[in-house]
């Protein structure tokens, strides 16, 4: 941690499914895939420590060379506003927010016991998603229900990725020597999901994604914004239960849905490039969700200094920013069409010298945050 040095990444893809793997990257940048069938977390989480401590592959000796482990952990709701050690306490905290992320909270909750099982004793960290939004005014969580369902379900905006939004705000800052504590900042992090937050003066004071990740930007299988009535008269005349609704709007909307053709923007991109029309308005209603939310924060805000791309589109897919940044020099946003375009994956400025609002690429690194986080808590 003292020189930031990647030791080991990886991680287990297609759990509990046929064809299971650990996919993980060599110091020298060479990708290693060993195949294995791998059914819960825990025989996912010990094939890891094995690995992690294997005489060909590993880089460490054994696991008393393990300090402590985080964990990203998706829903804290309003009982976490920043990082913590994981205690029996917290643990039936994370339980109680269940109903708010029942995807995604009971395998982090898996990985926590995975990991206190195989190594006894150990300390461990819970970082969350919705943590760095906690500083949200009411005004800006809120929803228009009635007040006695936040006070009996917690229905608000909670927003999510905030581990992301507040390494690369951060990140932008150390890059350009300014204050953090004293910018307007937009950070859009896009990809297959994805989310906008307003930042100001250090704070999340908006963000697009809600009660769930479903709301806001459009995403590869999430419908984002939507009516809600729309959802009730389709609940109707398709005959639709709760988890029909879910269903659709997670996993069968989004720019796959509008397509037809795929949730991966690359793929989206090539039909584009065929002239399929589909695809072009998918990707025209992509690049537009993202457009009105910029305009919007800058307004919340009270104007804007810095916007900062990260996530797969927001550092891989240059048209996207260019589409994204194109007519807003009226508020003081130019990109640098040379630097933008064709540039993937680097921390860069992409608008011009005399642009009022800087805008950068900034990789994001949600892990270093997580180590950093369980360093900072157990020290």
């Amino acid at each position: 941690m003292s020189s930031n040095t990647v030791m080991a990444q990886g991680g287990v893809e297609k759990l509990g499914l046929p064809g299971s793997f650990l996919k993980f990257t060599l110091p020298d940048g060479e990708k290693v895939v060993l195949e294995k069938e791998l059914d819960e977390h825990t025989a996912a989480i010990e094939f890891i420590l094995g690995v992690l401590t294997d005489e060909k592959y590993g880089c460490i000796k054994s696991y008393d060379e393990i300090n402590a482990v985080g964990h990203r952990v998706v829903h804290g709701a309003e009982k976490f506003s920043s990082s913590v050690e994981i205690t029996p306490e917290v643990i039936g905290k994370l339980v109680e927010c269940i109903d708010l992320a029942p995807l995604h909270n009971p395998p982090n909750l898996k990985g926590i016991r995975a990991m206190s099982s195989l190594i006894p004793g150990i300390r461990q960290v819970g970082v969350f998603d919705t943590a760095f939004h906690q500083t949200m005014p009411d005004y800006a969580y809120m929803y228009g229900l009635p007040y006695s369902l936040y006070k009996k379900y917690g229905i608000r905006r909670y927003g999510f990725h905030g581990t992301s939004h507040r390494y690369v705000s951060k990140r932008a800052c150390e890059i350009l020597g300014v204050p953090y504590e004293e910018q307007k900042i937009i950070t859009a992090h896009i990809g297959n999901g994805g989310s906008l937050a307003a930042i100001k003066d250090g704070k999340s004071m908006d963000t697009s994604m809600g009660l769930t990740p479903v709301e806001g930007l459009l995403m590869g299988t999430r419908c984002g914004d939507v009516d809600a009535g729309a959802l009730a008269f389709l609940m109707d005349r398709e005959h639709l239960d709760g988890k029909g609704i879910s269903d659709m709007i997670n996993k069968q909307s989004g720019v796959l849905g509008l397509s037809g053709i795929s949730s991966d923007m690359r793929e989206i991109e090539a039909a584009v490039a065929d002239g399929d029309k589909r695809a072009t308005m998918a990707l025209n209603v992509y690049n537009y969700r993202i457009k009105k939310y910029i305009g919007s924060y800058a307004a919340a805000l009270g104007g804007l200094d810095i916007l900062v791309f990260t996530g797969g589109v927001g550092e891989n897919q240059w048209a996207t920013r260019k589409a994204v940044c194109e007519n807003m020099e009226y508020m003081g946003i130019k990109l640098d069409i040379k630097k933008n375009d064709g540039m993937r994956g680097e921390e860069m400025i992409i608008s011009t010298p005399d642009s009022k609002v800087t805008v950068m690429v900034v990789p994001t690194d949600e892990e270093f945050m997580i180590a950093s986080d369980t360093m900072e808590i157990l020290s």
